[in-house]
């Protein structure tokens, strides 16, 4: 046997235990260098009740690893000239034309709130630096939405986007709803809906066949099911939502995928915005995309405020985290092989994915379980890249 297939056993291995012991319900899980596929490999079951296997093309509710995919089109309009990275955004809402800051809450509860100082650009959307949050990560956020009535963001309904920022534009960095905001700009300026866009501009071109806002009777019949943790540490299968119709297309969470579909974005931007002769971004995007936006303002750590839906969020500890356009940048080398300059990020259901473009790897492994940063779905995600790069140097 060669190395390479000892180290490729040696995934499956740590994958299907993972899922054997129910560390998690199933997962699916591939990677690619430059010179093509490295691995790939499903274990473990879509859903614990029916104990239907999880396959390779499993469809996942990929929550906001759509952010990556929705970036890429806002990076098209910008090479078009249609969007600017600086200017002031279009002003398609009064959340984004005359932005409103949080400054607390008086006495009675009511929010306070006073114009910003400073106009939103798509840059600050792009890197977290806007002042928009998530109710799940920041708990005067979920004040604000519990003070008004406002509807959460899990609500699908436009609404949920309107509210203020906890701090002025460019000020820091908080995780938040930016890349949802991206998504109705890119609908206002290119005159389609987001799911149109990404599918003429990104979906069919690279032919991702599985990859969409509304998924149909045949995908959702390759579903996983999300499975919640228990207190006790086991998985609880939740049923699958029933086929709506959301207000918006969520530009940061909506998607539905597969990890072959993902893959094939990822490879596109490891080879610098083009695959197998269909280019989507010119190589100074892609490499502004990986690139620190944000200079010496810390990023990357979020502290629970729904701990049903999010656990505290540290994937690094100790390490510097900045932000690119669109992803997570670890500024050294990771502990489980990525170099620095590493861009990465995450769904909320526990996917992952890290793109490493020093040693020209990538990879994405996805499984279906809430809360989010779930420990041993982290400690999964981490032995499967040490696996990868293993791969790599076997030769």
């Amino acid at each position: 046997m060669t190395s390479r297939a000892v180290a490729q056993e040696q995934i499956d291995a740590v994958l299907s235990g993972a899922a054997a012991a129910r560390e998690v319900p199933g997962v699916v899980a591939m990677a690619a260098s430059g010179d093509g596929p490295l691995y790939q490999g499903a274990f473990g079951v879509r859903d614990l009740a029916s104990g239907t296997a999880m396959t390779l093309d499993t469809v996942c509710r990929i929550h906001s690893m759509t952010k990556a995919i929705t970036s890429v089109a806002a990076m098209r309009f910008v090479e078009e000239g249609k969007l600017s990275l600086d200017a002031p955004v279009p002003d398609i809402d009064p959340a984004l034309g005359s932005p409103q800051v949080l400054e607390g809450f008086d006495a009675v509860g009511a929010p306070k709130l006073r114009p910003a100082q400073r106009p939103i650009t798509l840059r600050h959307l792009l890197t977290h630096t806007a002042g928009f949050t998530y109710e799940y990560w920041n708990t005067d956020t979920l004040r604000y939405v519990d003070a008004t009535g406002a509807p959460r963001m899990m609500s699908g309904r436009v609404a949920a986007l309107r509210r203020p920022l906890m701090f002025e534009p460019g000020e820091k960095w908080e995780y938040g709803i930016n890349i949802d905001w991206v998504g109705r700009i890119i609908e206002a300026v290119g005159g389609q809906s987001i799911d149109a866009v990404l599918r003429e501009r990104i979906f069919a071109p690279l032919g991702m066949e599985d990859t969409g806002f509304a998924p149909s009777a045949e995908q959702r019949a390759r579903q996983a099911s999300i499975h919640q943790r228990q207190a006790d540490g086991s998985l609880a299968p939740q049923p699958l939502p029933a086929p709506s119709i959301p207000e918006f297309y969520a530009g940061g969470g909506g998607l539905h995928s597969t990890a072959s579909d993902y893959l094939t974005f990822l490879r596109m931007l490891l080879h610098e915005g083009e695959l197998a002769g269909v280019r989507i971004l010119k190589p100074e995007t892609v490499a502004a995309m990986n690139r620190n936006q944000i200079g010496d303002t810390p990023a990357g750590i979020m502290r629970s405020a729904i701990p049903e839906v999010s656990n505290d969020v540290d994937f690094f500890p100790g390490a510097p985290l900045r932000w690119g356009l669109g992803h997570m940048i670890n500024m050294e080398p990771g502990p489980n092989g990525r170099s620095a300059g590493t861009v990465g990020w995450a769904g909320l259901g526990n996917l992952y994915y890290w793109l490493d473009p020093v040693r020209r790897v990538t990879g994405v492994i996805m499984t279906q379980i809430l809360p989010f940063a779930d420990p041993a779905a982290v400690r999964l995600y981490g032995a499967f890249e040490r696996g990868v790069y293993a791969l790599t140097e076997a030769g």
